[in-house]
């Protein structure tokens, strides 16, 4: 089945509602409120996903003078620069520039290519990014308020990406990348399972589908989750994995 451009979309929105719905009740201090992420508040998790939001439209309609831009741009650099904003304010721009990627994003052609920090991608990857991008940073919000979010089929975009990400992860962690072929097998929301990788392999990765992708988008340390890992070349990715590009990230300490 063709990847849907407006199905992707959706599911953004929806992802983005759920986040929202954290957002809007926070006053001032709220916003200033530390999260797990070493150094970021909740601003700087929403500027974050403003800010990278503009740049995946800049990538999709002027992908000549992105290219021009700054290869790898400091995500806490980012994330300083804004932080004289009031949360208000930081929302507002959050819904502006999420308003204008999904317009942009569903009038793509699901193929084109659009370059990006890491390497270039297709538009349905570049939106299936900031699903990813939209949950990850959603979580760390959750977590600093004490809220347990439902997961939901959306969860298999984040586990896609994860998968998709599997060479960048050795890349960035300057590994040379295996051809060795592995068999994830997720529990997913509704008691289906996905699954990616020949049935055969030898090296294997099974979980509740919301434990992977914690630990794929460094949320959460392997060694907290339900994640089982078979196989010398799965354990050694499941001890770096990240899902989205930029330098290797540091984790999660284990609780």
């Amino acid at each position: 089945m063709p990847v849907s451009m407006s199905g992707l979309a959706d599911d953004l929105a929806e992802e983005s509602a759920v986040l929202r719905a954290l957002l809007v009740p926070l006053d001032e201090a709220g916003w200033r409120q530390p999260t797990p992420a070493a150094g970021w508040s909740v601003l700087d998790q929403v500027t974050h996903l403003a800010w990278f939001d503009e740049a995946a439209v800049r990538s999709a309609v002027s992908p000549e003078a992105f290219a021009a831009e700054q290869a790898n741009p400091d995500p806490d650099g980012v994330a300083a620069a804004h932080r004289d904003r009031s949360g208000a304010a930081v929302l507002s721009w959050f819904d502006d520039a999420r308003s204008r990627l999904l317009t942009v994003f569903r009038g793509l052609d699901p193929s084109l290519r659009v370059p990006w920090y890491g390497p270039p991608m297709s538009a349905a990857s570049a939106l299936t990014a900031r699903i990813m991008e939209t949950w990850a940073h959603g979580q760390d919000v959750a977590d600093t308020l004490g809220v347990e979010r439902e997961p939901t089929a959306r969860l298999r975009h984040v586990a896609h990406i994860g998968i998709g990400a599997r060479a960048y992860s050795y890349v960035v962690n300057g590994r040379e990348v295996p051809t060795t072929p592995i068999r994830v097998e997720l529990a997913a929301p509704g008691g289906a399972t996905w699954t990616w990788g020949p049935e055969d392999a030898v090296d294997r990765v099974v979980a509740p589908a919301l434990d992977f992708c914690l630990v794929v988008t460094q949320r959460r340390h392997i060694g907290d989750t339900s994640v089982r890992v078979s196989g010398p070349v799965a354990t050694e990715w499941m001890s770096f994995a990240q899902a989205y590009a930029g330098p290797a990230g540091p984790g999660r300490v284990a609780s």
